[in-house]
């Protein structure tokens, strides 16, 4: 059963319950947290030791918050092979550190679209972009690092780093199918809804 050492966690959910317990438990294991706005700031909060995303790659949260976790120093973080010597070069070239864990869940696109009244617009403004690239990103490369995207999973896994250090193989794998299934449930309803709605 192999277990890989979890060093640095990103963590950015829309839905933060149970997020800021999290963090706190892996901070106590010394695990490095990156983070960005709204859950950053909940975490700092709570008196937890967190990176704000945009310190790490240099470059401010823009367009309203559609483009902030598009960037190489994150998805290099997540996508890198750990076991590739050009990988590991090109990482060290570019200032690019490894992220083992990713904690992601999405904007609430299946709320907002059963609000009354709800505009088209409305609507595209909570179709998340950021969130299902790094989710896709981390369960793809699950080898090497572990994705959480559902909230009742949250103490399992910190339980099992706290005992251990890390994740095993078999976990991360279940953990990345379950990524995938998440990622194509929320395509799915936007697709169902935009060939629906009128406008």
């Amino acid at each position: 059963m192999e277990i890989l050492k979890i060093e640095r966690a990103l963590i950015s959910v829309s839905n933060k319950i149970g997020a800021v317990e999290l963090a706190k438990s892996l901070s106590k294991c010394g695990i490095e947290i990156i983070s960005t706005g709204g859950t950053m700031k909940a975490i700092r909060a709570a008196g937890i030791p967190v990176t704000y995303v945009s310190d790490l790659t240099g470059f401010p949260e823009i367009m309203d918050g559609r483009v902030k976790t598009l960037n190489p120093k994150i998805h290099g973080g997540i996508l890198a092979v750990r076991d590739n010597p050009e990988h590991v070069k090109q990482m060290e070239e570019n200032g690019i550190k490894p992220i083992d864990l990713v904690v992601v869940n999405l904007y609430p696109f299946k709320s907002t679209i059963r609000k009354k009244d709800v505009t088209l617009a409305e609507a595209v403004e909570n179709i998340d972009i950021g969130g299902p690239a790094m989710i896709r990103a981390a369960a793809k490369n699950f080898k090497f690092v572990t994705v959480i995207t559902n909230p009742d999973k949250y103490e399992e896994i910190a339980k099992m780093i706290s005992e251990n250090g890390g994740v095993d193989y078999e976990t991360r794998k279940k953990l990345s199918a379950e990524a995938f299934a998440h990622t194509a449930d929320y395509d799915l309803m936007i697709a169902e809804y935009l060939s629906k709605v009128e406008g």
